[in-house]
């Protein structure tokens, strides 16, 4: 079931230069959630930002009835959310599309890059809630670019790469010698960041028998499937991000590999 609420700000955490969390108070009692859902967050105060913004599900706690949205400011809309205070308010419609499902196995690596590492935090929580203890794998541009790695760290084992390598493995995650050794580590990889990436990772899942699951960063502007601004295409035709996803196998989508 989908809900629209007015929910509180709480804190807003400025993390890098371009990244803040906020923290938002529920009225009530928060509904269920899958790790890999999103909510379409209303910006108001924005001259330029007609449209609500598609923000990935970045961590929920049942027992405070409050979640957090991992903020990257690139754009009017965004930077408009980066500077909410505690005590504002925020719209949320949520929450939406289909999320991650739990593996055969409890032997998982979790990639993420850029924004992509919002929806791993909430996703590798609920891993361990489920007696999985997840491997993470980070990839950022510069060590400055990194977010959060504490968080991670609480949940699982964190390997990082830099481009630059000035933080952990220099290069891109594929290059993270976890991903080049003979006998892989994992059975099933779970994904969100650039498509690049994600093309990468599911080429190497394919190859070694690993199953794939990817969070698409399609535009998805209503999150109902009606502007059909987000259609992938997969096996089975065209889809909608937002409806169909944004979590798909690898093998599901017809991606140029």
């Amino acid at each position: 079931m989908k809900h629209i609420t007015d929910f509180t700000i709480i804190t807003n955490q400025r993390e890098t230069d371009e990244f803040v969390v906020l923290t938002l108070q529920h009225p009530g009692e928060l509904p269920s959630m899958v790790p890999g859902q999103f909510a379409e967050v209303r910006v108001d105060g924005a001259e330029n930002a007609f449209l609500r913004r598609p923000l990935s599900i970045h961590d929920v706690d049942y027992s405070n009835n409050t979640i957090k949205l991992l903020i990257q400011e690139v754009g009017e809309g965004t930077r408009v959310l980066a500077k909410l205070k505690s005590g504002d308010q925020l719209n949320l419609v949520y929450p939406l599309g289909t999320g991650y499902s739990l593996p055969k196995s409890n032997r998982v690596l979790l990639v993420g890059g850029g924004c992509g590492v919002a929806p791993l935090l909430f996703l590798g929580r609920h891993f361990v809630e489920n007696g999985i203890r997840p491997k993470f794998l980070i990839g950022g541009r510069t060590a400055a670019t990194l977010i959060r790695l504490d968080a991670y760290e609480q949940l699982g084992d964190v390997y990082v790469t830099t481009e630059d390598g000035s933080a952990g493995h220099k290069g891109f995650v594929i290059h993270h010698p976890i991903m080049k050794t003979e006998t892989p580590e994992f059975d099933h990889i779970y994904t969100c960041g650039p498509d690049a990436m994600m093309k990468v990772l599911a080429k190497y899942a394919g190859s070694r028998g690993i199953t794939c699951q990817v969070s698409l960063e399609n535009h998805m502007a209503c999150g109902f499937g009606a502007c059909l601004c987000c259609v992938t295409p997969t096996v089975d035709g065209h889809k909608c991000t937002c409806v169909d996803g944004p979590v798909f196998d690898s093998k599901y989508l017809k991606w140029e590999i």
